[in-house]
């Protein structure tokens, strides 16, 4: 006697997985707290109907109806994501942000220059992409640090090229693997030197503090562990 296929149908599979990423997504805008995030992941893994994923999401902004495109495993539409992107004629050639024996910092509803230059000498700046509005095709920033630290935010899915070199420093780039690049978003291009200093890009969601990034990310090797395991 052959015994019963306990594996899930391929559309509850897709229901399943879509709504994990739609939670991982109220979680990384801080709908939810984590103990309450990590109670609804698992009662998604247990779930065995549609009706029961929807629920989870009953109480969610947009209620039980999940858009078919916004996963946080996959490329997400650019509006989901924070950034947009303005009209050419509205970006500057080039500005520069300076920070020696101090700080500088860019964040929140800003338009980056075509090429900008970020220098830290013994100081520190900041530039956060999460809400930024980005000029079409490729913006540039050039980091020059000694003895000081660049800290740089891209939102997931944000294409970002680094090429950067570190002397008694480092120049580091952390990618977010749950989330695969948009291939129509514009590209982020970092280079430069840090020299006895450190320059470091990161990838948050709007909103996100490193804690909750750092326990999203966890939760998604989870994930796609489970996914690999079968």
């Amino acid at each position: 006697m052959t015994p019963p296929d306990d594996t899930p149908s391929p559309p509850l599979q897709k229901s399943r997985q879509v709504t994990i990423d739609a939670l991982c997504e109220h979680f990384a805008n801080d709908v939810m707290a984590v103990e309450e995030f990590e109670r609804r992941v698992d009662v998604a893994h247990r779930a065995s109907s549609s009706e029961e994923l929807k629920a989870l999401l009953q109480d969610m902004p947009g209620g039980g109806d999940l858009p078919a495109t916004t996963t946080v495993g996959a490329s997400m539409p650019v509006a989901s994501r924070g950034y947009g992107v303005t009209d050419a004629a509205h970006v500057r050639d080039s500005q520069f942000m300076v920070a020696i024996l101090g700080g500088s910092s860019r964040k929140g509803r800003w338009t980056p220059a075509r090429t900008n230059h970020a220098i830290a000498i013994m100081g520190g700046t900041e530039l956060d992409f999460r809400e930024a509005q980005m000029p079409p095709g490729v913006t540039t920033v050039q980091v020059f640090t000694m003895c000081g630290g660049v800290e740089i935010i891209v939102p997931p899915g944000m294409r970002v090229e680094s090429h950067g070199v570190g002397i008694m420093g480092g120049f580091d780039h952390a990618e977010d693997a749950g989330v695969d690049p948009d291939p129509d978003a514009p590209v982020l291009r970092i280079t430069g030197v840090a020299i006895m200093g450190g320059v470091e890009i990161k990838s948050r969601f709007t909103g996100e503090t490193a804690g909750d990034a750092r326990r999203r990310r966890r939760i998604e090797r989870k994930e796609q562990r489970r996914l690999r395991g079968g």
